[in-house]
Order: C-alpha cells, then structure tokens, then sequence
C-alpha cells in the first residue's frame, strides 16, 4: 500500500532536512515532492497573492499559500503515488498541511516545531553564508509580512499534525520520532533485481507479457534464472528547502548549494521553478 506523508512547518524549521533524511533510509521506495516546486509563475501578474516586498516592489508573496498552484501539486503526488516501487511520497513546505488537496491524500502528518528566533537566524546564516546576500532586506521583509504570514497560514496547521517534531533536534533523533508513525511503509523494501551470468534482470509487474530479462547480444541466458516480480525502479523526486520571501535564487539553484541543515545536502532538483524576488 502506498501512502502520503504531509510534512509542515515554518521557514527554517528544518522539514527540508527530515524529508531528505527520510528519503535516505529507502531511496528506491520513497517518492519526494517539494511545494518550493510548484508556485504560481512569479511574472504572471493575474496568478497568485502579491504583495510590496521591503524595497519597495511588487513581488509574488511567497508567504501565502494562495501563491501554490495546488493544481499542480495534486498532479504531482498522484503521479508520484503511480510510480512502481513507490511505498511513500513525502510532501514538504510550509503549507503541506494547509493545501486542502495534501491534506486529503495524507495519511501520515507532521509538523516540525522550531522557535521563530531560531528559524530566523538560520535563515539569516543562509543568506549570508550561501546566497551571500544582505540579510537586512530578509530581516525587514520578517518584520513586514514574513511573522505575520506565519502566524496566519503555517503556525494554525499544527493542530492538524499527527505528530509534532522538535526541529532543534538532531536528524537522528527527528528520524527516531517520525519512523514509527509511517510504520510499515517505511520498513517494506522490494527486492532489487539480480544479475546471472551477464544478464541484467528488469522486474516487471506480475502477469506483464514483456520479457524479464534484458540479454546482452550474443549471449544466452541461463536457464532456472529467478523470476521476481517485484517492482524495484527507483522513485527519485528533486530535493527541497524552505521556501522564504525574499529568496532571489530558485529552490533548484538552493539545493545545489546543498542548503540544509542536520547534514543532510540536497540533490540538485530536475524540475526547475520560477526565481524569487528580492
């Protein structure tokens, strides 16, 4: 059985780094989707909630959830949920349990819970540090819309969660917290496909009239090779952080920096979105 897991949280929480860690224990089983992914497009004036950032310009408010196209969001879990081998999808961002359409689909939530100055220094430490970009522009942009969007649209879907996680934890200990909730989807691991004698066996799904095995030319299979059934493609959905207001760099140019926390270095992301205003 495949199933969803919402996880929410502030900007800077640390949700990104859980569902990173989360991916590593089962990688070939466990399906990723990232809201940073699937804003409306940021020059698209008709699309999404806008607002006057600390500059003084016009920019999508990347802050509300109005901003996501949940459309596309939907699109996305449903294809990962059909992909073989897939036992879990991990929805990630601010608003995995403030999308209607998520929260339907989920049946696992969780919330992870950081202290808003320690959120806001990480965010501070990864304009500096990553973006290199003057933190006053995201101290003020904080003070004008980013606390009060908070407190409006991602604090309240805590009480939703199944389980609330100390985002000043350590990875281990947030992994230790979450594992048992999503239980055995977790732990069902499907058999990788075996080599013999030269011949790579693909998986296909029982009943499938397609051949099992792939034989390199010129050689011939031997007989009594294994048939498994099982699906063991490997799922891979593109790596995430949180998503923050005044980021000018697009979550996939985010991610190949690696910006994280807890250890965890994002993968560079396949599927590209919209740059963010500063």
């Amino acid at each position: 059985m495949t199933g969803v897991l919402a996880v929410a949280g502030g900007t800077a929480s640390g949700k990104s780094t859980l569902a990173e860690a989360l991916s590593l224990q089962c990688p070939e089983s466990i399906a990723l989707v990232h809201l940073d992914d699937y804003y409306v497009p940021a020059h698209d004036p008709l699309r999404g909630v806008w607002t006057v950032s600390a500059d003084g310009h016009a920019v999508l408010d990347w802050n509300h959830p109005g901003s996501i196209d949940e459309t596309a969001v939907t699109h996305a879990i449903d294809a990962a949920l059909l992909r073989p081998g897939v036992l879990l999808v991990v929805v990630e961002g601010l608003f995995a349990l403030s999308l209607p359409s998520v929260v339907r689909r989920a049946a696992w939530r969780v919330y992870v819970d950081t202290p808003d100055d320690i959120r806001l220094a990480r965010k501070i430490l990864r304009k500096i540090e990553m973006q290199r970009q003057d933190p006053r522009l995201s101290l003020r942009n904080y003070l004008q819309t980013g606390r009060d969007r908070h407190a409006a649209h991602v604090a309240p879907s805590r009480a939703a969660a199944d389980l609330v996680v100390d985002g000043t934890a350590s990875e281990a200990e947030m992994l230790a917290a979450v594992m048992p909730l999503i239980g055995p989807a977790s732990r069902r691991r499907r058999r990788r496909p075996r080599g013999h004698g030269g011949v790579r066996c693909d998986p296909y799904p029982r009943g499938s009239r397609r051949s099992r095995c792939d034989v390199p030319r010129g050689h011939r299979p031997r007989r009594g090779t294994p048939r498994d059934h099982a699906s063991g493609n490997t799922a891979q959905a593109p790596a995430g952080s949180q998503v923050d207001h005044d980021r000018s760099s697009s979550p996939a140019a985010r991610r190949t920096a690696g910006a994280t926390y807890g250890g965890i270095r994002g993968r560079p992301a396949s599927r590209g979105a919209s740059p963010k205003a500063g």
